[in-house]
Parts: structure tokens; sequence; C-alpha cells
């Protein structure tokens, strides 16, 4: 812990952060003419409004002037902001526009802007908006290099496709947003519009001229000013909702399926804010199913727990004030809460973020060096997360963080708490820090079955990483320590006990002409790392390179090889080598498909213990045919191969079809199909020789909005190994929802 101190006393020292430069400003003028949004744009309010045009090409030419011309339009009432695009196009019939679901159409022509409601340089909201009005939020965070598509706001869109373009119109409440309290004055935002044109390549359109150099980009943003009298209003959003569900399972010694009772329950979620930078959410009774579905992952010959992202709404929202460099919040640990509290917000320069749960489930990943297992204790457990960051300078930090879950009975309990910083040392080069340290007490049928320590474990982690990045050429060096008793139950963290240190170096080339070249980027890169546990036994020493080229039809070509020595549960496994590769491309308007290969020889079979050598290939498609379907087919395969032959040949296919009628309403079929055949001669315990499980769901969705909501569904799951050789249904669901969000 004294290297800790002193990392954490030399950075705050040395806290210091570059000047953002001066940026072009663009005074927005009130309306007071209703505006229905409907992409017409035949009110009067828009004669007047502040237009900007969209002059650069930014990608793949790196600032240069843009093939075609974009008109974006600002005006704003006492409720809204009102935004609207004019796309110019010499050739509408390539337009792309499919009516999907809300946040799902990347793929097509869209146009939008960029909102840093506080100006300083560090996150801001983004809102784009397909031709035919699909809409797209997210939240953009420059601190954390991260991109919340999962964070959702009302409000209206709408879209249509002209003989020389198409047209968008946007109306956001200001209800929607955050932003500083400035008692009625003028208020300055940072801003961005920009637009996608997928042909060839999936040219981007910018207002701002973006320089490459600069390992930022809201920190480039020009401004709007303007915005003289806005407020949130009562900012005071209730959704009740009514959920209905109905499952029936096999039971031991019965034939077919057992017939459970069908049963409803009330929630109600409110979310209020306090002022318009502070925003309280409490749900009671919260429906935490999983309507979306987790994408299938071949979860085989692996030695720590896989990540799944969080999906549902309580816990998206704001998620980004609790994103530090360590994974210390990983929210799908709250897995069954009776009640939860959010409080976030930003004041100043001061960020807050503060949650807390009533979970009825306790569930808990048992880290190690070489390993993660999982249990589960029959009890439940409150959980907390406290959250502090403060802005440093222009585009520095400083933050604490705690974590804490506490068991009813009293035998559990896991608290973790420390500080992390961000310092920019100019506009290419950053440090991050995070130290944290953890309690930890388990109870006694934990420390038998997993041989856990007796009595509170205490113990270190620390993650340091200095990176450099721009236009040309990034390289970073990283090192991390983590304790053999750190635990971080309220996080994501299946590895603990050893330390790390990476090294990586990558070189970028780009055509001077991108209109007169067949390609649009060159990349080569490479890395080396070498971990050791707590004790100094080396754990693994690698190296890789990789390479990437980019080219016509959006089409990338991926190639890495490399080789490492490891070691695992008292074995040597040295000169390990591996080959990858991945190509994907845009067939055509309807079909964009792609094929990742991997080959590992004298790597390791995790289960037995032994060397082995393996395969991996995932091939997959999307068809979006005509405006409503939109089907996505995937395989993994994979084979391991060990002294004695093959051990085990995996495959696992999913297929996901959509018919989307309109915006709001869809249904989705979802099919997953998993089959592991196995050698039993080759494994060193009891196996069967054939397994397969077959998950389907089909979803009925209506949204009226983000919150508003209605859904409908049916799931089943089937189950084959050698006692049962061909497929046995397990169970089956029928599920209901109704939310419909009350907003003031």
């Amino acid at each position: 812990m004294k290297l800790t101190c002193r990392l954490v006393i030399l950075c705050c020292l040395l806290w210091g952060t570059a000047p953002l430069v001066a940026s072009t400003e663009h005074q927005v003028r009130a309306t007071n003419v209703d505006i229905t949004v409907d992409a017409q744009l035949d009110e009067a309010a828009w004669d007047t409004a502040t237009v900007v045009d969209l002059p650069w090409e930014t990608w793949p030419g790196d600032t240069v002037p843009a093939k075609i011309k974009t008109e974006v339009l600002f005006t704003y009432d006492s409720r809204n902001l009102y935004i609207a695009a004019r796309c110019f196009d010499p050739e509408p019939d390539k337009i792309r526009a499919r009516l999907t679901d809300r946040d799902n159409a990347f793929q097509d022509d869209w146009v939008g802007v960029v909102l840093d409601t506080f100006n300083d340089g560090r996150r801001a909201f983004e809102f784009f908006v397909n031709p035919l009005g699909v809409q797209m939020d997210l939240f953009l965070d420059d601190v954390n290099n991260s991109e919340d598509e999962a964070w959702n706001a009302l409000w209206e869109s709408a879209g249509r496709v002209t003989e020389i373009g198409y047209i968008v119109e946007m109306a956001i409440p200001f209800s929607s947003l955050r932003f500083p309290d400035t008692n009625g004055a003028p208020q300055t935002w940072g801003f961005d519009a920009m637009r996608t044109y997928p042909r060839e390549h999936r040219y981007r359109f910018r207002r701002i001229e973006q320089d490459r150099d600069k390992d930022c980009y809201i920190c480039q943003l020009e401004k709007l000013t303007g915005f003289e009298g806005i407020s949130p209003g009562l900012n005071l959003e209730v959704v009740p909702t009514v959920v209905g569900t109905q499952f029936d399972a096999a039971r031991p010694g019965s034939e077919g399926l057992q017939s459970g009772d069908a049963e409803s329950e009330l929630g109600l979620t409110v979310k209020w804010g306090i002022t318009p930078n502070l925003t309280v959410n409490a749900t009671y009774n919260p429906d935490f199913s999983q309507v979306e579905a987790d994408a299938a992952q071949l979860d085989v010959n692996n030695a720590f727990a896989l990540f799944f992202p969080e999906t549902r709404p309580f816990f998206l929202e704001d998620a980004d004030f609790f994103d530090t460099p360590i994974n210390a919040v990983y929210t799908r640990t709250v897995a069954d809460p009776d009640a939860g509290i959010k409080l976030t917000g930003k004041v100043g320069r001061h960020g807050i973020g503060v949650f807390g749960a009533v979970d009825t489930v306790t569930q808990i990943t048992i880290p190690g060096s070489q390993r993660s297992r999982f249990a589960s204790l029959n009890q439940e457990h409150q959980a907390a997360v406290l959250r502090y960051r403060m802005d440093v300078g222009e585009r520095s930090n400083i933050g604490v963080l705690f974590t804490g879950r506490e068991g009813e009975n009293g035998d559990y309990y896991n608290r973790v708490g420390g500080i992390d910083g961000l310092w920019r040392l100019s506009d290419a080069d950053t440090i991050r820090v995070q130290a944290l340290a953890s309690q930890t007490q388990y109870p006694d049928e934990i420390v038998d079955r997993f041989d856990q320590s007796e009595g509170e474990l205490t113990d270190h982690a620390l993650s340091l990483a200095y990176n450099h990045n721009t236009r040309e050429w990034s390289w970073n060096v990283r090192y991390f320590d983590f304790g053999s008793d750190f635990r971080a139950d309220s996080g994501f963290l299946p590895r603990v006990d050893y330390k790390q240190v990476i090294a990586g170096l990558t070189r970028r080339w780009y055509p001077e002409d991108t209109d007169e070249s067949w390609w649009n980027e060159i990349g080569l890169g490479g890395d080396w790392d070498l971990t050791e546990d707590q004790e100094g036994q080396q754990l693994e020493r690698e190296f890789e390179f990789w390479s990437w080229i980019g080219l016509d039809n959006q089409t990338w070509i991926n190639f890495g090889s490399g080789g490492r020595t490891r070691f695992f549960r008292g074995r040597d496994f040295p000169g390990e080598r591996f080959v990858w590769a991945e190509y994907s491309t845009q067939l055509n308007k309807t079909v964009r498909g792609g094929i990742s290969a991997r080959m590992n020889n004298d790597t390791i079979d995790f289960s037995n213990v032994q060397p082995a050598d393996s395969y991996a290939i995932e091939p997959w498609f999307r068809f979006d045919i005509g405006k409503h379907i939109r089907v996505n087919l995937s395989h993994d395969f994979e084979e391991l191969e060990v002294a004695g032959g093959r051990l085990f040949t995996a495959n696992l296919t999913e297929m996901r079809f959509v018919y989307q009628f309109n915006k709001r309403f869809f249904v989705r079929l979802i099919t997953q199909y998993f089959d592991l055949d196995r050698e039993p001669s080759n494994y060193s315990f009891n196996v069967d020789q054939r397994v397969q499980d077959l998950f389907n769901q089909v979803l009925v969705s209506y949204k009226l909005n983000a919150r508003t909501v209605f859904y409908l569904g049916y799931s089943d799951a089937y189950i084959a190994d050698d006692e049962r050789t061909d497929l046995v249904q397990q169970n089956r669901a029928l599920f209901t929802k109704v939310g419909y969000a009350f907003t003031w």
C-alpha cells in the first residue's frame, strides 16, 4: 500500500490540465410559434431558426470538405429544444432507412447532434434520427472513453425521404436533459452536428474540424449560446407497471411439465429531477426480468466467468457515474431486488452517484489467480454504492468510491473503498490511477465449500495506466496489482492474486486522398505482458502482434499472431502459439456478414489440466429485408484436441428474427441451440458424451416511448443428454408487462 499512497500523492501534486481551444459560437433564438414534429418544417419558427452546415468529412477523410450538403437548424421555446436537418443526397434511391426499434438504426443513414450541456468538455448527450424518424440516444463520456447506448430519454422525432434527400425533426424536452441552474440567465452549451452516409464507406460529416491528434472529442465542440429562461419544470416521472407470469417446469419423477401458478405483481418507478442537475430514481417491486435475452456465448473451456452487459432500465440510467478503471460496480450482481433507489447528478465541478437496493438473492463470484467460481447464499442482502467525482482544471478529475453488501444473517459482508483519478498531461497523454481496499467476511458454508480463509479478509487493488493517442501513433503502459484476498462482490472481478504489466504500441496509416485510394486505413501494432501471482510465481508471459486494413464496401480485415507461456494449477504450459483473423463486409444494401477464426497450438484444457490444440470459427450474417425485416444469424464452432484425440466439439447457433411494423411495434423471435459432443475417454472425470440445449423466445413489443411499454412474450427450453437422447422440454413461460409513464 505504500506504493499506492506515493502514486496518489504524486498525481495530486502534479495535477494539471491542457486548456480548451476557443470555439465558434452560434446564437440560438427562441420562438413562440407552436411546432408540430412531422418532418415538414412548414412552421414560421424554422424561417428564423439558427442554421449551421456540416462542412467537414472526418471519416474516412481527415477533415476534408464534405461531399454532400447538410443543414441543421436550432430553435427553442420554454419547454423544448427543437432541431431539424435537411440532408441533401444526389442519389436518394441509395438512402438506407429501415423501421427498427429505438437505438437500433446505426447501420442506416442518420443525422443528429451532440450536446455538452454543462460545457465542461467531459460528457455529452447524443440524439440521432434515421430518415424514417427512428430514435437513437446515447450518453458519451470522454472521461471514461465510453458511449452508453442504453441511456434513454423521452423526446419526439420524425423523418421522411424526399426527392432531394431526407428531412428529420426533433423536439427534446428540457426535462429530458441536465444542465446548470442559471436562474433563467443565458447558457452556453458545447455542440456538434453530425451525419453518417453509408455507401462504399461509412462517411461521417461533422460541424467541427475534428483533430485526431487530440485524445478527446467533446473538448473540441463548438458552442451554442442562448436558452434564456429555460428550466426542466417539475421534471417528475411516475411509471406504474403490471407484470403477469406463468411458469411451467419439469419435475423429477414425473412426465411432462407441471403447471405453475399464474402470478401478477404491481410495481412502481418514480423519477424526480430535484434540480436541473440532480435526479433521484426510486423503484418498488420492480420488474427486473430479462425482456432482452442475453446474446449467446460459448462457455466451454473457460477458466473465468463470462461478462454479460446490463440490460435493465433502472440500472442503466446514469450508469456512467459509477464507471471507474477497476470494474468495481457491476449492477447485475443485484439479481432480484424488492426495492431500489438512486441519486445522480452534477453540481458545478462535483458529480455524485448513490444507489441502494434490498436484494432477495445473494450471488457471489469467488475469484482467484487462475480461475473463478460461483456461489449463491440463501439469504437476502442490502447493497449500496456511493460515488463522488470532482473535476479538476479543464479536463482532469479525482474521485472516491465505496461499495457495500451486508447479508441479513450478519455472517456475510463485503466493503470496498478507495480513490481514483485522471490526469491529462497533454491533448494526447493521460494517466489514470485507482487504488481500492476491501473487507470481506464469508459465512461458514462458503469458507468450507470453496476453501476460503476464516474471519475477515482484507486486501488491496491498484490500477495504473499511461496512454498516448494521436492520429498515427498510440502507446500505453498499464500496471495492475490485485491482492489475493481482495474482493469486489458488487463488481465484476473474477481474477485476483496477481500482478500484471502490459506495454503496447500501435501505428496507423491513412491515404492522402481517400476518394482515389482503394484503402482507407492500415494499422500495425503489438503488446507484451507479464503476469505473476502475489508469491512471485509467473502465471503468464505473452507477446502479440496485430494488423488491420479498411477497404471499400465497408470491408475490414484483421489479423493477429502471438505466443505465450502459462502456469495453471501447478503445471507449466510453455510454447503456446496462436493466430487469428477476422473479415467483415457490406455485401450489398441488404446483407452484411463476416467471419472470424482462431487457432491455438499447445494451449490448455482447463478441465483436465493438460495440453491441447483448439480451433474456433465464428461466421455471422445480418439481413435487412425491405423496411420491416431484420434477420441476424451467427454460429460459434470450437474443437479441442488433446494427446488422446478429440476432447470435445461445441456448436452454438443463434437466430434473431424481427418484423418491425412501425417505429413502435415489433415482433421478435430468438432461437439459441447449443450442441456439445465430448469424447469421455479423454476426460479425467465422468461426463455425458452429448449435451444439447434449445432456447426459444417470442416477444411482442409496443413502445409509445422509452418508458410507456407493452410486452407479451413466450419462452421455452429443451435439453438432451446421455439419459435423454432426444430434446425434452424443461420449462415454458408466458409473461406480460404493461407500464405507462406519467410526466409533469
